[in-house]
């Protein structure tokens, strides 16, 4: 009797199941909005409107599927935007006001110093170096001396250029005696009149004469002159050096002069601020053994390098006391002025769709996305333009909102930049 019961009650269960199963609907994907929806009753029959549905729609327990009116050439994506944009609250965000304030400009660049120049002073004469002046690492300026050559026989050609000259003197002041008195003779009558010309070419050879000696002896000091090589610039001696003993041929180096004051450092601009950059612009000079110095910037390449599209630039800097070496690894930061801009903190930049970087302002209660250029990165925040003079950047909620997406702002303190 129990078990009769038991499965009476089953029984009745199960047909109250189907029952209330088939009252509701099938959904069948895939045939566009509306179009899937169906009475499971309607299944069972295989009709619409088969007598059984009609009874329990009349009886009001049929459900009856949605037919809402979707455009169907929206996405399915778009569709749920609909939706939910009808039914859901504008989303909140926390946003900031920066006001546009004077940027500095800076460029960082990296490289090397280098010697102005690297002079040779090189023998004009030959002969056997006598002296050395100089050793190697030793100071110069421009005058000192630094080899002697052997003298040989140009001492003793001064003295025959200089005897050479007295005596052509001493034939020109002859000469012009004899053309004073052919003058007075024949002024007299006591001497004929064709012999002023004799007179004349006697003393243009005298003068001739004392010129061409006064050249030879001209040539005879220079040479003497040459014996001794001295400093054309100031700077630090080295190799090579001759030695004493040495011959040198004419066109030999005697000694090497670094000229290190001033010094010049060597960097590349890259080719995106090359427009930026100006002869005469004060640049700061850090090397790695500690030493800055302030410098100018003295040349900017006309011609990119081919394999890094940058631009060499030298930045001319003081070395009075050599203390800064050629060949030291340095940075360089060149002062282009200011331009207006914002410094934000980095968590407020983002990326588009199409991965520009940039900043979302409200504008409108509306979001706007600006892309920016970053000028510059400190320790304070990231200094960029392409903002309005007076932004209301979002702070928080920038990720969760798109371009023209109407929000709710609420505003923090207001910030204005400053020039750092």
């Amino acid at each position: 009797m129990r078990a009769l019961f038991s499965y009476g009650l089953a029984f009745a269960i199960l047909v109250l199941a189907a029952g209330w199963l088939a009252t509701g609907t099938l959904v069948v994907g895939g045939q566009g909005p509306g179009n899937g929806e169906k009475a499971i009753v309607s299944v069972l029959e295989g009709e619409e409107n088969g007598p059984v549905a009609t009874q329990l729609k009349e009886a009001g327990v049929l459900a009856e599927p949605p037919h809402p009116e979707v455009d169907p050439e929206l996405t399915i994506a778009q569709r749920n935007a609909e939706t939910s944009g009808a039914n859901a609250e504008l989303p909140s965000v926390r946003v900031k006001t920066f006001t546009a304030q004077p940027m500095p400009l800076r460029v960082p660049l990296r490289g090397r110093t280098q010697a102005r120049a690297t002079v040779s002073a090189v023998a004009e004469t030959p002969g056997t170096v006598d002296a050395v002046h100089v050793t190697k690492g030793q100071r110069v300026a421009i005058g000192d001396k630094l080899c002697t050559l052997d003298q040989g026989t140009r001492a003793a050609a001064l003295k025959q250029a200089e005897a050479a000259v007295a005596q052509a003197e001493a034939a020109l002041a002859q000469a012009e005696l004899n053309a004073s008195t052919n003058s007075d003779l024949r002024a007299k009558g006591l001497a004929a009149a064709n012999t002023a010309n004799a007179a004349d070419v006697a003393l243009t050879q005298a003068r001739a004469a004392v010129a061409q000696a006064q050249a030879g002896l001209d040539n005879a000091k220079a040479e003497l002159d040459r014996t001794v090589i001295t400093a054309n610039v100031a700077g630090l001696v080295q190799d090579p050096v001759a030695t004493a003993g040495a011959m040198l041929a004419a066109g030999a180096p005697c000694a090497t002069i670094v000229q290190l004051d001033p010094l010049v450092f060597t960097g590349m601009v890259p080719e995106a601020q090359i427009g930026l950059a100006k002869v005469g612009l004060e640049a700061e000079v850090k090397t790695v053994t500690g030493h800055a110095v302030e410098g100018e910037v003295t040349y900017i390449s006309s011609v990119a390098d081919n394999a890094t599209r940058s631009f060499p630039v030298e930045i001319e800097i003081p070395n009075p006391d050599f203390a800064i070496r050629d060949g030291v690894t340095a940075e360089a930061t060149v002062n282009l002025g200011s331009a207006p801009g914002q410094l934000l903190p980095q968590s407020v930049l983002t990326l588009d769709d199409n991965g520009v970087l940039g900043v979302r302002t409200v504008e409108d209660d509306k979001v706007v996305f600006h892309p920016i250029t970053i000028v510059s990165d400190t320790r304070e925040g990231v200094w960029v333009t392409g903002l309005p003079p007076v932004a209301r950047v979002i702070t928080v909620g920038q990720e969760s909102v798109t371009d023209g997406q109407a929000v709710v702002a609420s505003d923090t303190e207001t910030t204005a930049t400053a020039a750092s």
